[in-house]
């Protein structure tokens, strides 16, 4: 801990009381995400429990130049709470209420630590639900901070689409709002989009107003299984390209199918398997079923599985959420290594076949699942942590698949954000983009002590003349 950190964290203490902690287990839980990267414990971890909280904790650590990591609830996986310069971990997880909710709008403001699964539980009643579903129970501020996505983006879309507005506590601890709750606007720069993604490198979020969706009259889900995976996906890249609104569209190869039979204890034709989910009217749903129905058929897909109760529904969404602890079941002892890249629709089939390829050429043990209805794909790669070797080899598989999105026009993670594990395949990505970016982060935070050594490594980076 440097001299002006400890200086920091007396002023806090002295200002936050107990709401402040230095224990040693407190510290390490808040650094210890879903991540397979080595993370930094911070110097002390703040449970704020208001705006005025992180107003003042920013203030005071921006006057010592102490970092500041937000968090929420710990479930990102490329490292983004890593305290990679000690400091102060924010933890927004007490921030919990629903400010408001207005039904004739479609609209509602959140503080950052509200769940998702909370939030739609509040809006039960109202006919409305927030659609943005990543899988773990993330707090929305998060989810945010990381532009999340998630099994239903292929109709709804991604954060991006369902932030209208921010309030953001900024690094010197001045407090904006960085849009209004207008369906629409050209007021001048796009601030709202520059924080969404930014993953705590710009500012602290505290506050969120988001769009949200009717509750569809209908809801249908199914499985259906495929000869190859290949199949599968194409299937789906159809379906796309005839315009058939399909909520989900969720891939599993057959182990991770084997997988989550053993883990979720279900009963699936161990094959290449979608996930499919319909939304809409009855005569719509059973319209877009009809069509999907033809269309799997043409790839070799199975009859339809259906599962109508809501009770099933939820086991066989719930069972694709559980892909990652299902996936590290399949060999005892190991860790996972979750990974993920997106590419343009059309180039799916063939970026995925390859990246089966390189992993049986690698020999790992890599169970594939994707949100292929919009080009995402992810890997949860076993590994045995005492294997150099096979870590060697991981690391090789991860830059093929890298590499090969970028060759095709996609992007080096359609979910999971840069964090610290990213950021060498950003710089590839970006180009001389990420002088742009530089010049961003240091207008915003000329002391880098928001979330620093994520995303970028602004020091290599020389400010524009």
């Amino acid at each position: 801990m440097t001299r002006a950190t400890r200086e920091a964290i007396a002023q806090l203490s002295e200002r936050f009381g107990d709401k402040l902690s230095t224990v040693a287990s407190v510290r390490r839980h808040h650094a210890s995400g879903v991540t397979s990267h080595m993370t930094i414990a911070p110097d002390a971890v703040l449970f704020a429990a208001s705006t005025q909280d992180v107003v003042d904790a920013v203030t005071i650590c921006h006057h010592y130049r102490c970092p500041v990591v937000p968090f929420g609830t710990g479930t990102s996986t490329e490292g983004q709470i890593s305290a990679e310069q000690g400091g102060l971990t924010i933890d927004l997880s007490g921030m919990d209420r629903i400010l408001r909710v207005s039904p004739s709008d479609l609209d509602c403001t959140v503080e950052a630590g509200v769940t998702r699964k909370a939030l739609n539980a509040a809006l039960r009643d109202t006919g409305l639900f927030f659609p943005i579903d990543p899988g773990a129970d993330a707090s929305i501020g998060g989810m945010a901070s990381t532009r999340a996505s998630g099994t239903n983006a292929v109709r709804y879309g991604t954060m991006r689409e369902f932030v209208t507005s921010l309030r953001v506590v900024l690094a010197d601890g001045q407090l904006i709002d960085t849009g209004t709750r207008a369906r629409k606007s050209s007021a001048g720069y796009d601030l709202t989009r520059l924080f969404v993604g930014a993953e705590g490198t710009l500012g602290v979020v505290t506050e969120v107003t988001l769009r949200l969706a009717p509750i569809p009259e209908r809801i249908g889900a199914a499985v259906c299984t495929f000869p190859t995976v290949e199949a599968a996906v194409s299937a789906v890249v159809t379906a796309i390209q005839s315009a058939i609104p399909l909520a989900r569209a969720e891939l599993l190869d057959a182990l991770q199918v084997e997988a989550c039979n053993h883990y979720s204890k279900l009963d699936l034709a161990v094959q290449p398997t979608l996930f499919l989910e319909f939304h809409g009217t009855h005569q719509a749903v059973d319209e877009q079923v009809s069509l999907m129905s033809a269309i799997t058929a043409e790839f070799g897909g199975s009859a339809f599985r259906w599962a109508t109760a809501p009770e099933d529904r939820t086991k066989l969404w719930q069972a694709r959420h559980d892909v990652w602890w299902a996936a590290l079941a399949l060999r005892p002892g190991s860790q996972g290594i979750p990974t993920d890249v997106c590419v343009p629709i059309s180039e799916l089939p063939g970026v995925i076949a390859q990246t089966r390829q390189d992993v049986v050429e690698l020999n790992l043990i890599a169970p594939l699942c994707g949100h292929v209805g919009d080009g995402n794909f992810h890997l949860c790669v076993l590994v045995d942590p005492e294997d150099e070797g096979e870590k060697r080899r991981i690391a090789e598989l991860n830059a093929r698949m890298i590499a090969r999105a970028h060759a095709v026009g996609g992007t080096c993670t359609g979910e999971h954000g840069i964090g610290t594990g990213k950021m060498d395949y950003l710089v590839a990505e970006r180009g001389a983009g990420m002088m742009t970016l530089a010049a961003l982060k240091r207008a915003l935070d000329p002391r880098n002590v928001m979330n620093p050594g994520k995303i970028l490594r602004v020091d290599d980076y020389q400010p524009y003349a």
